[in-house]
């Protein structure tokens, strides 16, 4: 089987001894601008257009990541991008669940304990004990209950904190409130004091993270975007949180990334910025799940992880 590979900014020596340890008969190839040679597979991330142009033979594409946005942007933009009959697959829990709890217990802990306040009190040299937020009128809302939501939405249960979680689907998770359904999310945002974004980035979604939803919140509510940056309307963001309706935000992802050095979101005083880390992929553990996948192709058998088209994830 011939494999293709593409990932910007990596060590892809790396990447393709991985792959060639565990797929020893593939012949590896790293992509570059002009290879139109036969590839029955493509391993790739932010891929650009030509690589995916006249491969009528690609069987699958793995992205290596959770969210496929940007692949399928490209396809709706440029309708016939991606192969019509290749399947595109997306990487599925390799360990970055529990970064995501890690990311997502941190910023409900730092607000529930009142720890950025204390922050502040510190700059100030000011001897000031706070009272501490009841826990049992703490909601905490997961917006989004895939792998990795479901994941953290467990999680958070470990806090003693009342868990709502959000999805497009009815879900069943122990000790979670599932909400799902546009109808539903309007109950769901209903007096939440913190929201965790783990949305897919589909058109439906996009935008989400708006004036409308924020004043459904408990008002000093917190936001957590580690999901993706069009689903959060800065300017909402940035009223909201000058008005008190929202007391911060922590924000893992952004509309352009790197975040520019111009752009307001560094200098707030009630926003956090890291640099799309909550969850990063791991090397070893995706090039175990990838190969094993394709192992499976190769011998006609189904796989899990297949992005369906029209829903965007």
């Amino acid at each position: 089987m011939k494999i293709i590979f593409y990932e910007q900014n990596t060590d892809i020596d790396a990447w393709l001894r991985g792959f060639a340890r565990e797929l020893p008969d593939a012949d590896l190839r790293a992509w570059e601008p002009g290879d139109t040679a036969p590839a029955d597979y493509a391993i790739v991330w932010r891929a650009p257009r030509e690589l995916f142009a006249n491969r009528p033979d690609l069987k699958a594409v793995f992205n290596l990541g959770a969210g496929v946005d940007a692949i399928l942007d490209v396809e709706r933009k440029e309708p016939g991008t991606l192969p019509p009959n290749a399947m595109l697959v997306r990487l599925e829990d390799t360990g970055m669940a529990q970064q995501m709890v890690e990311y997502a217990t941190y910023t409900v802990l730092r607000y529930m304990r009142r720890f950025d306040e204390y922050e502040a009190l510190q700059r100030e040299g000011r001897w000031e004990k706070l009272r501490q937020h009841a826990r049992k009128d703490f909601t905490v809302g997961v917006l989004g209950l895939g792998v990795l939501g479901a994941e953290v939405a467990q999680g958070l249960r470990r806090l003693g904190v009342p868990v709502r979680g959000y999805s497009r689907t009815p879900k069943d998770i122990e000790g979670v409130s599932v909400y799902a359904g546009r109808d539903q999310l309007d109950a769901f945002l209903d007096g939440t004091r913190v929201i965790i974004n783990l949305l897919p980035h589909t058109p439906d979604t996009e935008g989400i993270l708006n004036a409308r939803a924020f004043g459904k919140l408990a008002r000093g509510a917190y936001l957590v975007n580690v999901a993706r940056g069009p689903h959060l309307v800065d300017a909402d963001l940035i009223d909201a949180l000058d008005s008190g309706q929202l007391a911060g935000a922590m924000l893992d992802v952004f509309h352009v990334e790197p975040l520019p050095k111009e752009h307001p979101f560094w200098r707030h005083p009630r926003i956090g910025v890291t640099p799309h880390i909550a969850a990063e992929t791991l090397r070893e553990e995706s090039i175990v799940q990838i190969a094993a996948k394709i192992r499976a192709l190769a011998r006609g058998e189904t796989i899990s992880g297949v992005v369906d088209f029209k829903r965007g994830y």
